[in-house]
């Protein structure tokens, strides 16, 4: 993600701020601009731009259940943002248990969209004739006899959000043996059999392609993952996947590169954005992180930052004690994935520009 800064006074802010903690002025995010923008109000709710006062905007409805910080020009029919549009089922809200919860599902819901925003594919979300949008159901069980399972269907994304209870989404990472779980990783997963969805079955040269590198998606979905969960993932797994679950059907091997590939993407740019430099003495492990990696051609050159990245936060995290950032290594055949999402991503984000360019006589 992006650096932002208080257009007041200059203070870094975190994209879910709402108040600069310097200056005082309300914040909130516009997704037109792609940046936070420091606000006036002036009344009913209208707030305006400091730096160009004639842009008035008013918070997303949901900034009344203190769950978005995105604006809305302030004359727009919606109430809701682009992300917050996004919702069909939000959780109880007179239970405070659920509410707290529904806070941490849309502050990942909110990065994601960022992300999302960044590739050009947040236009791919809407319905497009007999595809379906994408939509989400935030839910929580009913009973003990009532689970709720996160997954995809056909564009609609349910999240359990017992997963923003952290004390059990560890429990249910160590039950599972996975080395990572996160709400936004759960979002990136479950997205990928979305666009899956949207960029790749619909374009034979794409599925085509996809079929050469993750195998056959008409492999009989249930029974795979049956296999999978009665037998466990083969023991060389890490020769060939990003993840243990990466190996039990070419769907699911495609969803966890998407998730892995968002992982890259975002935290690149984080680190573009904060200028680091990594220079630990070994040419093979030193970045300077100076280039925007969606402005990026060949997916390896963001590899060549990623990989120096991993190295050392995971040094700092085990310096304070913590697991690591990235547990994984990626082999080749995983950097042969992630390279072929990249370049479809840069396709629709290419695609897209052109259209924009307004047509001349």
């Amino acid at each position: 993600m992006k650096l932002f800064r208080c257009h007041a006074c200059q203070q870094l802010l975190y994209f879910e701020n709402t108040r600069c903690e310097k200056c005082r002025h309300a914040l909130g995010f516009s997704s037109e601009a792609m940046d936070m923008v420091t606000l006036r109000p002036t009344g009913l709710g209208v707030f305006v731009d400091v730096m160009n006062p004639w842009r008035a905007y008013r918070y997303c409805a949901n900034a009344e259940h203190q769950t978005c910080n995105w604006l809305l020009p302030a004359l727009s029919e919606d109430i809701f943002c682009e992300a917050c549009q996004l919702n069909h089922t939000i959780p109880d809200l007179n239970i405070p248990e659920y509410w707290q919860r529904w806070q941490k599902v849309e502050i990942a819901k909110h990065r994601l969209v960022y992300t999302l925003l960044q590739l050009g594919l947040f236009d791919l979300t809407k319905k497009d004739g007999d595809r379906p949008g994408l939509t989400f159901d935030f839910l929580a069980d009913a009973g003990t006899k009532e689970k709720i399972m996160t997954g995809h269907d056909h564009g609609r994304i349910t999240i359990n959000i017992s997963e923003a209870d952290d004390a059990r989404r560890i429990r249910t990472r160590e039950k599972l043996g996975e080395m990572y779980r996160t709400l936004l990783g759960h979002f990136r997963h479950e997205t990928g059999h979305y666009y899956w969805d949207r960029l790749i079955e619909p374009n034979e040269r794409r599925l085509l392609r996809f079929r050469e590198m993750f195998g056959d998606e008409r492999l009989d979905y249930s029974e795979a993952l049956n296999l999978h969960y009665q037998n466990g993932p083969a023991l060389n797994w890490a020769d060939h996947y990003v993840s243990a679950y990466a190996g039990s059907h070419p769907w699911e091997d495609w969803a966890e590169t998407w998730a892995h590939y968002l992982h890259i993407m975002d935290a690149v740019e984080t680190a573009c954005a904060f200028g680091m430099r990594i220079n630990p003495g070994d040419d093979v492990l030193s970045a300077e992180y100076v280039s925007n990696p969606f402005a990026i051609v060949d997916f390896k050159q963001v590899l060549d930052m990623w990989v120096p990245l991993t190295i050392a936060t995971n040094s700092l995290n085990r310096s304070m004690g913590q697991p690591d950032f990235y547990p994984f290594v990626i082999a080749p055949p995983v950097v042969e994935k992630l390279s072929f999402i990249h370049s479809v991503c840069r396709a629709v984000r290419r695609r897209a520009s052109v259209q924009l360019v307004p047509v001349t006589s």
